[in-house]
């Protein structure tokens, strides 16, 4: 059954591609609040939901931290910074050959994969490498 195509679904999704950012679902529901005021919180992340469920979003997820939101939904892996958190899609060719490689692996199904690669990222490794230099 094709799902509806509602207001609030579309100012969703259009949070997401504005923000370009991966955001969270908080980032998304203060963007939507801000031009839509009446919608709850609960109706944003309900509708990130199903805009996953459909293929519209990819869900990243992050050990210890929020679920991010991307809008491009073909594979690829995503980088996260350590000191400033920022989460940025790698331009790394994607390997559906890990999927087959581990599928039947102890009776698993491999249905897709994610990896997310962290450290420091230029912008950090520069306001370090300055405040360094300041120190001397």
């Amino acid at each position: 059954m094709a799902q509806r195509n509602t207001f609030q679904k579309s100012m969703t999704l259009k949070a997401v591609l504005d923000l370009a950012n991966h955001p969270t679902a908080e980032d998304v529901y203060n963007y939507v609040h801000r031009q839509y005021p009446q919608i709850s919180r609960t109706t944003v992340y309900r509708n990130l939901n199903k805009l996953c469920e459909g293929g519209q979003l990819y869900r990243v997820k992050v050990f210890g931290s929020a679920d991010r939101y991307d809008h491009r939904t073909g594979g690829h892996y995503h980088f996260i910074c350590n000191e400033c958190g920022q989460l940025c899609d790698l331009e790394l060719p994607y390997m559906d050959q890990i999927n087959r490689m581990c599928a039947g692996m102890d009776g698993r199904q491999i249905n897709d994969h994610q990896i997310l690669f962290d450290g420091v990222c230029r912008g950090c490794l520069e306001k370090a490498k300055n405040r360094l230099k300041s120190k001397r």
